[in-house]
C-alpha cells in the first residue's frame, strides 16, 4: 500500500482560513492521527501555541497582529511574543512599574496567573514581597525591583489613605469596582474603557488612568483615539449559537 504524503499546503490553508485550531482539528485536517507528522508540517511553516488553553491552540507565526504589550487573542484563545505562559508572566512581571499581584496579572493576561508565578519565583527568575497583605511580584535585578518596590508602596498608600489619582471624590468601593470591572474585560474592551475615563478627566487623563489601572499609557492614549476616532470593530455581541434557543410555533388544530 503506497505511504500518502501530505503537503505543507494543507494544513497551511486550515490554519489560513480558521486562524486558530487544535491538534485534533489539525490531524483530521490532514487525514492522519500521527501527531509527528502534524508537528513535522507545523515546524516547516513556522507556528505558536496558545499561552491559555493549556497550550492546545496552534496559529502560524504569520498569522498574530500582537498588540504594543506583545499578546494577540482571538475568539478568546491567547498568544504571546513570548511564546509559553511562564515567559509572558515574567517579562510583564520585568516590565512593570509597581509589581504585579496574581489577580492583577491574571486581569490582563486573562488567564489564572497564579501558579506561574509561584514557579517563577521558586526558579529564581523573578522576586516577590508581601505589602498590604498580599504577595507582590517583582523584577530579580536588584534597581529595578527597588523602583518597582517604591511606587507599589506609594499607591498602596494612596488606597490606604482613601485617595486616588483619578479622583479623590470616588469612594474606595467604587474604585475597586472600577479595577474589578477592568479586569473582566477582553483586550479591546479593556483599552476602549481606560479610553473613555482618561478623556472623561481631560488633561493628563491618560497618564493618571495608566497609574490607576496599571496599564500602558499609550494603550490608554490608543483606545483614547480610537474610540472617539470611530475606529472602532463592531462585531457581533453574542457570540453565534448565543441568545433564546428558537421555538416552533404550536399549530392550533
Amino acid at each position: 500500500m503506497a505511504r500518502v504524503k501530505f503537503g505543507e499546503d494543507v494544513v497551511g490553508s486550515l490554519l489560513q482560513k480558521q486562524k486558530i485550531a487544535t491538534l485534533p482539528e489539525l490531524k483530521q485536517g490532514l487525514g492522519s492521527f500521527a501527531t509527528m507528522t502534524v508537528f513535522r508540517k507545523l515546524r516547516v511553516l513556522g507556528y505558536r501555541n496558545s499561552y491559555s488553553h493549556r497550550g492546545k491552540y496552534y496559529t502560524l507565526a504569520s498569522i498574530p497582529q500582537f498588540d504594543e504589550q506583545g499578546l494577540w487573542c482571538y475568539r478568546g484563545v491567547c498568544f504571546s511574543r513570548d511564546g509559553n505562559l511562564l515567559a509572558t508572566a515574567e517579562r510583564f512581571v520585568e516590565q512593570s512599574r509597581a509589581g504585579f499581584s496574581a489577580s492583577e496579572l491574571s486581569g490582563l493576561l486573562q488567564v489564572e496567573v497564579k501558579e506561574s508565578l509561584l514557579h517563577l519565583y521558586r526558579q529564581k527568575r523573578i522576586e516577590r514581597e508581601e505589602i498590604g497583605g498580599l504577595y507582590v511580584y517583582f523584577s530579580r535585578e536588584s534597581g529595578v525591583r527597588r523602583n518597582q518596590r517604591l511606587r507599589c508602596e506609594e499607591r498602596q498608600a494612596v488606597w490606604e489613605l482613601g485617595e486616588s489619582p483619578v479622583s479623590e471624590s470616588l469612594s474606595p468601593e467604587l474604585k475597586a469596582a472600577m479595577i474589578l470591572f477592568f479586569s473582566l474585560l477582553d483586550e479591546q474592551q479593556r483599552r476602549f474603557y481606560a479610553g473613555l475615563e482618561a478623556y472623561k478627566l481631560g488633561y493628563g487623563g491618560d497618564r493618571k488612568i495608566s497609574e490607576f489601572l496599571g496599564v500602558g499609557v499609550h494603550t490608554v492614549a490608543r483606545g483614547r483615539r480610537e474610540l472617539f476616532g470611530e475606529q472602532v470593530h463592531r462585531e457581533r455581541v453574542r457570540k453565534e449559537g448565543g441568545g433564546r434557543k428558537a421555538t416552533e410555533k404550536k399549530r392550533q388544530a
